[in-house]
């Protein structure tokens, strides 16, 4: 019963913050750019929620405004490392032999490379962008996936479910979606979540370091970027926030996988 709590607790958090940036323009009064030299490091109060910062824009606004950027360059890459994981994986897992074999030194030759030195090698020759980054991470974030759906694949061939549905006739496209992907659903999805923290993680790391989104463009990784000098001369109030939403973001969906993680867990915790 505290599992299923916690669960419901950190579902309602993800959920209260995914609200918040998807409707960031209806929430805040002001524009995402909109400066005001007047009111240049105003600290948080009744005009500025959360404050404004070097140039007079509001915090909240570009936080909630940077919270749907971050989030959607995590939402397309994880869909897109989803699919390509799921296809390789599958292809792997199914036909096995020689074929998961190359497959198998092929992913994990990919996997000792460092996946910062080809998010770099492609951000170079892409040059920025939302939906470059979110390419870029999508297609360096589908090895895991691949591994999961072939262990899954690999198990359930030999299950006595799949065997009679080959001995009945049953189309081999069939045997793969409503079979075998079908039940490795739960386990796609656990890696799924983590994926996309780690596609959140990965997007504000890159912007931390100035080679994310393009500065026009707010995100929590590039407000934390920009936040490095502000803090020194004492407005905290403009890295603290975006700091607290990527952490509160990252935690919620971190503990949401592990809770899903271990289905026998839930069932006892029902």
């Amino acid at each position: 019963m505290k599992s299923r709590k916690a669960l419901i607790f950190w579902c309602a958090l993800l959920l209260v913050i995914v609200c918040l940036t998807v409707f960031a323009q209806f929430i805040s009064p002001y524009g995402t750019n909109e400066m005001n030299m007047d009111r240049i490091y105003e600290e948080p109060g009744k005009n500025h929620v959360l404050g404004t910062d070097h140039l007079g824009r509001d915090v909240m606004t570009r936080l909630l405004e940077g919270g749907k950027a971050t989030l959607s360059i995590a939402v397309v890459s994880v869909l897109m490392s989803l699919i390509i994981g799921v296809i390789y994986g599958g292809i792997s897992g199914y036909i096995g032999g020689f074929v998961d074999v190359v497959m198998m030194r092929f992913l994990e030759a990919l996997i000792a490379i460092p996946s910062v030195i080809i998010i770099l090698a492609f951000q170079a020759m892409m040059q920025g962008g939302v939906w470059s980054m979110a390419f870029i991470i999508g297609i360096t974030n589908w090895l895991v996936t691949a591994r999961i759906v072939r262990s899954e694949f690999i198990r359930l061939r030999e299950a006595e479910f799949v065997q009679m549905a080959k001995m009945f006739g049953t189309p081999t496209w069939k045997i793969i979606l409503q079979h075998m992907l079908r039940n490795s659903i739960p386990a796609v999805f656990v890696v799924t979540l983590f994926n996309f923290a780690g596609a959140v993680f990965m997007e504000v790391s890159l912007s931390f370091l100035g080679i994310g989104v393009p500065p026009s463009i707010p995100s929590w990784g590039s407000m934390l970027y920009y936040a490095q000098n502000d803090i020194l001369i004492g407005a905290w109030w403009i890295g603290v926030f975006p700091g607290l939403m990527i952490f509160a973001t990252i935690l919620a969906i971190n503990f949401i996988g592990e809770a899903l993680k271990n289905p026998e867990r839930r069932r006892l915790n029902a």
